[in-house]
């Protein structure tokens, strides 16, 4: 299906969690965490700890992050951040054992901290939340700047079993046009140190649809970022966001660029797959042989997720709360300086309510599954709700399947996207947004 024909726009919104954070307002209640996680199960929690905290700004970015951070500001963000996971550790309380399935330090730039803030790190995440980093999968986000070998020797000594370098492009004309200043020595020698370190898997983000790219200056960035066999792969479609310097610059394009990012996505999985890496998502490619990352009994539709730092979201089967969300420099900081200056993290401040059976569950089920490479099992989605998904989407999915976006070759039970219906991922997800979420996210004030 081509873009703007018949089928929606392949790049409207991508969509990584549900409901998205612009639809999150104010708690008038403020709800006490302990009461919010009285009832959860707490068996298989994932921790995420946010680091905003970055030394550029790429064009592209919308991330809640700011460039650079003045004498004693991380310092006082982690003192912040330690008062934040005693309080959720309580919280969770001692009723029954309190299990941590895996752990991730994102951001931002979490290697943006020195060697002795990562210490730091590590330890308020095991002396105050507990989760045992040796013991469990941990995730970290680095850059070319600051994957340097003292951080990366603290990293690898506490436990990372995975490391994720955003490189975007190994082109350096390319990196000028998404306002995004590098060179590919300095990339280059960041991956040899992530490699010397030893840490198990070696993640690297690219962005297809910059422009001046081609198919052949894309096909180089590709084989550069193979020739270190990296485990992963994330192949991210270029987005110009409002707020954003590329979005200051120039609106999103229209179909023409639409089948440019489309084009150079086919380009990117076949080179892929054609190289033994198997496709877990729309953006995720694995190398077959690579060791296994993540438990295998963590589900993020079912399980808790515990966010500390102030961009960072936290999952009950109720509610789903954070702080305030900026993409603005300025409203950014201010949020982080409120954040550091922070006493009382026992309450939850601002999110979305959940019925546990609701529709908004049922369709935050549906959509982090089907988004997923190999599908969703309907049996699992009648366990927990009691209907089959036909039941409660059948015009959505009617409708997928009419756009070819469905494997009709699916086996029995098995919901999953077709080769067509990964590529178009990104406006598949919003199709699932209820009427609601929609209506709170076209009412939220960008900052």
């Amino acid at each position: 299906m081509s873009a703007g024909q018949d089928g929606p726009r392949p790049y409207r919104n991508y969509v990584y969690a549900y409901p998205h954070k612009t639809a999150y307002r104010r708690f008038p209640d403020r709800p006490v965490l302990r009461e919010l996680w009285a009832w959860e199960r707490k068996d298989a929690l994932s921790l995420y700890a946010h680091l905003p905290f970055c030394e550029v700004r790429c064009g592209f970015c919308n991330l809640f992050t700011r460039v650079g951070a003045p004498e004693g500001l991380i310092g006082r963000y982690l003192d912040a951040l330690e008062r934040q996971a005693v309080a959720v550790r309580e919280a969770l309380g001692d009723a029954e054992p309190v299990r941590f399935a895996g752990a991730a330090f994102g951001g931002g730039t979490p290697t943006f901290l020195t060697a002795g803030e990562l210490e730091r790190l590590c330890d308020i995440t095991e002396k105050r939340m507990g989760v045992d980093l040796t013991a469990v999968p941990l995730s970290v986000e680095t850059s070319p700047a600051t994957a340097t070998g003292d951080r990366l020797a603290v990293l690898a000594d506490r436990g990372a079993t995975r490391l994720s370098i955003g490189v975007q492009t190994f082109v350096e004309e390319e990196a000028r046009a998404a306002v995004r200043p590098q060179r590919r020595a300095d990339v280059e020698a960041a991956l040899e140190r992530i490699r010397a370190a030893g840490v198990p898997v070696l993640n690297i983000d690219l962005i297809y649809g910059i422009d001046g790219q081609t198919a052949r200056s894309w096909r180089h960035s590709l084989d550069a970022a193979l020739a270190w066999e990296p485990e992963e792969l994330y192949l991210y479609p270029l987005y110009k966001r409002p707020l954003t310097p590329l979005g200051r610059r120039a609106a999103e394009g229209g179909a023409a660029w639409d089948a440019e990012r489309l084009g150079r996505y086919r380009e990117g999985r076949d080179h892929l797959l054609a190289r033994g890496y198997e496709q877990r998502s729309m953006r995720m490619f694995r190398r077959a042989a690579a060791p296994p990352q993540g438990a295998d009994d963590y589900a993020c539709q079912t399980d808790g997720m515990i966010g500390l730092g102030c961009g960072a979201r936290s999952y009950t089967t109720t509610h789903h709360y954070s702080f305030d969300y900026a993409v603005n420099m300025t409203e950014i900081r201010s949020i982080v300086d409120a954040y550091t200056r922070t006493a009382d993290f026992g309450r939850a401040e601002i999110g979305f309510r959940l019925e546990p059976s609701g529709d908004e569950a049922r369709r935050r089920h549906l959509l982090q599954s089907l988004l997923q490479a190999e599908g969703m099992e309907t049996a699992g989605y009648r366990e927990r709700f009691g209907a089959d998904p036909g039941e409660d989407f059948g015009a959505e999915l009617d409708r997928f399947a009419a756009l070819g976006w469905l494997d009709a070759g699916a086996p029995a039970g098995l919901l999953r996207l077709s080769p067509e219906g990964l590529a178009h991922s990104d406006a598949l997800g919003p199709e699932l947004f209820s009427p609601a979420v929609r209506e709170l996210m076209g009412g939220y004030e960008a900052k």
